[in-house]
């Protein structure tokens, strides 16, 4: 890997950390945990069609850990290197099927992979009555994939359109 990539890549790491930190500010309006847009994800769905899988593993992976350590919440990494696990596996496979101008759909389905992941982990911590989140998890989870992902289908237009070949 060269420098510049690394660079890009590590750009991207700090944009989504900024955008994470952000959204910790914004008082959650929904009385049910785990319920947020995770806004951090445009990064992650930009950087899937954009990168390599390996590559997008090292941004993900990385924000994950430096998010946990910004936010005092050690036990967020488990759940959400969990649900990152097969939300990247998923959509990975996916991005071979869908193409760049339907992103938000990957994304959707990504985020809906990402909720069983944690729900999954939240199961072996503290039961199965946790369970009776998990409908409005997903229902969310599709609303904030879609929002993620056309932001995310909109960023890499907005980066196309300004590519010259002079």
């Amino acid at each position: 890997m060269n420098v510049r990539k690394l660079t890009q890549l590590a750009m991207l790491t700090g944009v989504a950390l900024i955008i994470f930190v952000i959204e910790l500010q914004i008082p959650n309006p929904f009385p049910i945990p785990g319920v947020k847009l995770g806004l951090a994800n445009i990064i992650t769905v930009y950087a899937i069609y954009r990168y390599r899988a390996k590559e997008v593993m090292m941004i993900v992976f990385c924000r994950i850990f430096l998010a946990a350590m910004f936010s005092g919440n050690m036990m967020a990494l488990v759940y959400s290197f969990a649900g990152s696990i097969l939300c990247l596996t998923g959509m990975l496979g996916l991005r071979k099927i869908i193409d760049m101008s339907h992103i938000w759909i990957s994304s959707i389905f990504g985020a809906i992979l990402h909720n069983i992941g944690q729900i999954s982990i939240a199961v072996l911590v503290m039961g199965k009555g946790i369970l009776v989140y998990f409908p409005f998890l997903l229902v969310s989870g599709c609303f904030a994939g879609a929002f993620t992902g056309i932001c995310a289908q909109l960023f890499i237009k907005r980066k196309t359109d300004d590519i010259r070949y002079d």
